[in-house]
């Protein structure tokens, strides 16, 4: 079976370098002239402006990215949030507008070269695809380093292009400037608004990061950190970068241009020797270009692929080469974007391709609404948004004003692509998916219906994102008391007094306190994990630990509680208390139990369970643990005698519990390893399996 896995190795500055790399291109070099014509001197204020008006979006992608940082970007957001058909029109809508954009990158970086190879730069724009498609292919790591280079030097080169044209300024002064500059507004109002609207496509780059969250280290940091730092970067050097162009060139040159950085550049660059001030600004163009074509391919194969491992496009999509990528979505999107080369009339379709991006960002700050108001307990982002609703009501109303501004071109181009994704998904998914979003969580909330499916996800997401605390998980599990009972046996009011019993005698709490407190959360809808696992946790302060009560239920059973779906078998009934003073504790552990509980045969390992200890077996992966006998475990028979805290173990391994004459044992530094204990260890995978081999030499002995 191929591998869907995608390897995490992105960090800050590749975060940086991609969202970074993503947003200057045609923005910069190609567009300011164009837009000052538009509105005149205040076309760096339009830039200035538009960088301000994306951070809702910004801060909502950020939001997303780190509470379900999965390939895919902006149609995973939109599935998981509004339903398969939403999430259809963002993944194959993102796909086609972004090839598109991708694709205009990279015919400006052929137009560029072309002017030092004596070659067409349409051939140049078919080279440059399959060769960055090729280092794609290779990996992640090898194409983002690739993105590093191309980021820094457009950076330095930028950073020098605004040191050097504000030294230059010293002494001209904007009024001092020609009359055709002397209006500072001149396309009135309007014509300055309907710059804004042109420009702000330059910044929209800066989201595509989302689309390799999957792939990136400590997403709750390096996501919103490094788009943060990103936007800062490109607003200052738009703002300042303009603002020079516009006072080092004339009017009639600097309207007419369509390379006004390498115009500028050729002015107060004098210093370099022959026409090195044009040929640095060229290199920074098509270090711009490529970064943006390279950051292109990246993101936009995300898209297919994701999509495929959700049963919406081919399952072909979904495989990951040896290399870790996704080699064939990788593939398909650089002959598509050939195809493109070949085909289209690039520039005008990207362009109005952008009013799709626009419609993309307006969905996403009503998915941040959405899931917010779902309140399902696993939607636990790393970074929240800021003034929320606030901010997303924001960002949707700059959508629609942005969109309007943009002519009804652009907007029937946006309604094409929205009616060919939904078509699609009708033809090829419809009968085939079952899934839907956490819009019917709100429903639930009015009354209607949920789809706990999306739930179960959630939780698996924050597994694996939160997986390097992955022990803790285990050492609550080893520790945790499993019950096996006949329901029948027990009416709801025994069994949480029962559970109350060894929560108060661990945690030194009133036992009434947590009676009350359970019998609160177990009238309201607990959480269901899957395969006939529901979850009960509560928080309270001044505890040290978290601690767990399983029970394991009949299959007869008749469990009557208010807060459980009547219509789904229940097999186990998790109860959970964590510290208040560690937020978030309760879903790491919670999501860490869903992974293990919706393996395909973790129902029948439960139910065929035949003891306590073996309960706590079925829910600490297998990797991760390990249960020995002291009496057959050379290395343990050696420690017999010692104290827990000075016997010799791999760095990653922990003694949970030891078993002793029929009596379960939590190991303390100074507890004493006797000959006839049986220890539950918990450890690194790495660790676990030194021991098993350790364990079989003893064997073979």
């Amino acid at each position: 079976m191929a591998k869907s896995k995608l390897k995490k190795q992105l960090r800050l500055f590749d975060i940086f370098a991609i969202s970074t790399g993503a947003m200057f291109s045609s923005g910069f070099f190609l567009l300011p002239g164009i837009a000052a014509a538009q509105t005149g001197p205040s076309v760096y204020l339009a830039y200035l402006a538009s960088g301000l008006l994306i951070i809702p979006a910004m801060l909502s992608v950020a939001e997303l990215s780190t509470a379900m940082p999965k390939a895919g970007g902006a149609y995973y957001f939109l599935d998981r949030s509004l339903g398969p058909i939403m999430g259809t029109v963002g993944g194959l809508g993102s796909w086609i507008a972004l090839m598109f954009k991708s694709t205009f990158a990279l015919i400006g970086m052929g137009a560029y070269l072309s002017l030092y190879i004596d070659i067409s730069f349409t051939l140049l724009a078919l080279i440059l695809t399959v060769l960055f498609g090729i280092l794609n292919i290779f990996g992640a790591k090898e194409t983002t380093m690739l993105q590093r280079v191309l980021v820094s030097v457009l950076v330095v080169l930028l950073g020098i292009f605004v040191i050097q044209g504000l030294s230059a300024m010293s002494g001209i002064q904007l009024l001092e400037s020609p009359d055709e500059y002397k209006d500072f507004f001149r396309g009135d109002l309007h014509g300055f608004v309907a710059t804004i609207g042109l420009v702000f496509v330059s910044y929209a780059g800066l989201t595509k990061v989302a689309s390799v969250a999957e792939e990136v280290e400590n997403p709750d940091r390096n996501i919103p950190l490094g788009m943060i730092l990103s936007l800062f970067t490109a607003i200052l050097i738009y703002a300042l970068g303009v603002y020079i162009m516009l006072n080092v060139l004339e009017p009639s040159e600097f309207y007419r241009s369509l390379t006004p950085v390498a115009d500028a550049g050729g002015k107060f660059l004098s210093w370099l020797p022959g026409s090195g001030g044009v040929i640095a600004m060229v290199v920074a163009a098509v270090a711009a270009f490529a970064s943006t074509g390279n950051a292109g391919i990246m993101s936009a194969s995300r898209y297919p692929f994701a999509m495929a491992r959700d049963k919406l496009v081919s399952p072909w999509f979904s495989k990951v080469g040896s290399t870790g990528t996704p080699t064939i979505a990788i593939s398909v999107t650089v002959a598509c974007m050939i195809v493109i080369l070949l085909v289209f009339d690039v520039e005008a379709v990207a362009k109005l391709a952008s009013a799709f991006q626009l419609l993309l960002f307006g969905l996403l700050c009503f998915s941040v609404i959405v899931m917010r108001e779902s309140k399902i307990a696993a939607y636990a982002p790393g970074f929240k948004s800021p003034l929320y609703p606030w901010m997303q009501i924001a960002g949707m109303l700059i959508t629609v004003w942005l969109i309007a501004e943009m002519g009804i071109m652009a907007v029937g181009l946006t309604g094409v692509i929205g009616v060919f994704c939904v078509a699609w998904y009708y033809y090829y998914a419809g009968n085939n998916v079952k899934r839907q979003g956490a819009i019917f969580h709100v429903h639930e909330r009015l009354g209607r219906k949920r789809y706990e499916g999306l739930e179960h996800e959630l939780l698996a997401i924050l597994s694996e994102k939160n997986g390097q605390k992955r022990l803790s998980y285990e050492g609550i599990v080893a520790r945790s008391v499993m019950l096996d009972v006949k329901w029948r046996d027990y009416n709801s009011e025994q069994l949480i007094s029962r559970v109350a019993d060894i929560f108060s005698d661990r945690l030194q709490l009133e036992k009434q306190t947590i009676v009350s407190d359970l019998h609160k959360i177990s009238q309201q809808q607990l959480l269901s994990l899957g395969n006939g696992v529901a979850a009960c946790y509560i928080s309270y302060e001044n505890i040290s630990t978290a601690e767990m009560v399983g029970y394991r239920l009949s299959a007869d059973s008749d469990l009557a509680l208010p807060g459980l779906n009547k219509s789904v078998p229940v097999h186990a009934l998790i109860f959970l208390i964590t510290p208040k003073e560690e937020p978030g504790l309760d879903m790491r552990i919670l999501g860490h139990l869903a992974e293990i509980v919706q393996s395909a045969s973790f129902e029948s390992r439960w139910m065929e369970a035949e003891s306590e200890k073996e309960l706590r077996e079925v829910l600490i992966s297998d990797e991760h643990f390990i249960h020995v006998s002291v009496d057959n475990h050379p290395h343990f028979r050696k420690e017999v005698g010692k104290n827990i805290g000075a016997i010799s173990l791999p760095e990653e391994c922990l003694i949970a519990i030891i078993y002793r004459n029929a009596e379960i044992i939590i190991p303390h530094g100074n507890t004493e390893l006797e000959l006839g204990d049986e220890l539950s260890i918990i450890g690194e995978p790495e660790d676990i399996k030194w021991l098993m081999n350790y364990n079989e030499e003893s064997i073979i002995e």
